[in-house]
């Protein structure tokens, strides 16, 4: 039979070996990784924006583990590309949630994470989404949010600063044509560029989609050319962005005004590809430096992406998406920070209920999880010349021309010269 003291001893070294193991798996949770899981094209036609945004991901990564962490845990990028493609996007975000386990969601593009938003829904995770145009207006997801500035009308932002541009045109147009490719992103753009149109008096002579495979775009210029419309709104992926300026420069399109919702205008690759066939055209955009949008700690992102760029072999401007990936993530570490808890519910709630400092100004969203106040801008491109991107970086090449508030130079007009 085991003495007294032997008992005391065995009963201090069990406790002492509890409290150790306690202490060591305390330590061990406390360094595991908080994940964050998304999405990203790094193949396929948006596969410029994908490498951008994954870029600036890492930095906040980077700049975060520096400082201590989230929560005293360290934040690790778990991502997989889905090559452009819509049908791989189930399959990556049950990945996501069901065997890698992810902390938080992330999502990008519109007509990619619509493929997913029934089971981010179904288990009830919270997502933040970059540039995705209306994608919550038919789910009314609670736990959605974007980070583009498209505001609560996401179907009609694009149209409307488009068209509030050509209502300065002289003389003031009064036809329109319509054209996009037949996906989800261009369609949303052109349901609210029809009612928009009828807003600004404007006579709509053509309204035609074309399939994404599409390859020539002579015949659809000369199309909107025999229309003979007045302004001519364009909703459109990289590729046929490119396709489409190329042919309304060669056929000569006699239009006043030219462009509004084209992705990929924003990208260099596809600006030097472009060069002075560009002059004239009217986009919209995010951000561009100017003084007027000189918002605090964007210079300072904007070198550290731009001096990491080329060997990241991604977009060496960063203009576009960049920027506001990055401040995605910094509306995710207030949010965890402010509530001391990765739970989607909670996150929320707060993310709903807070406005937040970003390097892109002030974000506060409504109840779809869009910017409550849109902050869309018209940059027109003047005086390119050649393919350089010094130009762009150091000279006025991209104007604001609308709005008023950011504005920094006049519209050139018309498009055809």
């Amino acid at each position: 039979m085991a003495s007294r003291g032997m008992l005391c001893a065995r009963g201090l070294f069990v406790g002492i070996l509890t409290i150790v193991v306690g202490l060591l798996a305390g330590t061990a949770h406390a360094q595991e990784p908080i994940k964050i899981g998304f999405s990203v094209s790094l193949t396929g036609g948006l596969a410029s924006a994908g490498k951008a945004h994954l870029l600036s991901k890492q930095i906040w990564a980077e700049e975060i583990n520096a400082k201590g962490g989230l929560l005293g845990r360290p934040v690790k990028l778990v991502y997989y590309d889905d090559q452009t493609n819509a049908a791989t996007v189930p399959g990556i975000y049950a990945k996501l949630i069901d065997i890698d386990k992810v902390d938080l969601l992330m999502g990008a593009a519109t007509n990619l994470i619509v493929a997913a938003m029934p089971q981010i829904m179904e288990r009830k995770r919270l997502v933040m989404v970059l540039v995705a145009l209306g994608s919550n207006a038919e789910f009314k997801y609670s736990r959605y949010f974007q980070s583009a500035p498209f505001g609560p009308d996401p179907k009609g932002v694009l149209s409307n600063a488009f068209f509030e541009v050509a209502k300065t045109l002289n003389p003031a147009p009064k036809t329109v044509a319509l054209v996009g490719a037949d996906a989800e992103f261009s369609n949303n753009v052109l349901i609210g560029a029809r009612e928009n149109a009828k807003r600004f008096g404007l006579q709509v002579v053509y309204d035609r989609s074309y399939p994404p495979s599409t390859v020539d775009y002579t015949p659809v210029v000369r199309a909107i050319q025999a229309a003979n419309p007045d302004v001519v709104l364009l909703a459109s992926y990289p590729p046929d962005s490119v396709g489409m300026v190329r042919a309304a420069t060669e056929v000569g399109l006699k239009a006043q005004l030219f462009g509004g919702a084209m992705v990929g205008m924003q990208f260099a690759s596809l600006m030097t590809q472009l060069s002075e066939k560009l002059n004239r055209v009217v986009n919209y955009h995010f951000f561009v430096p100017s003084p007027k949008m000189n918002f605090p700690g964007i210079e300072a992102f904007l070198t550290k992406y731009q001096s990491r760029a080329k060997d990241a072999g991604t977009d060496p401007l960063g203009f576009y998406q960049p920027p506001f990936a990055y401040a995605a993530l910094q509306v995710l570490e207030q949010a965890v920070q402010a509530t001391g808890s990765l739970d989607d519910e909670k996150l929320a709630a707060y993310i709903h209920a807070n406005p937040f400092n970003t390097i892109v100004g002030e974000i506060k969203f409504d109840e779809l999880g869009e910017w409550a106040n849109a902050r869309i801008i018209e940059v027109q491109f003047q005086n390119i010349a050649g393919n350089g991107l010094d130009q762009y970086m150091t000279g006025h090449k991209q104007v604001i021309v609308y709005p008023p508030e950011y504005a920094d130079g006049k519209l050139d007009q018309p498009f055809a010269k």
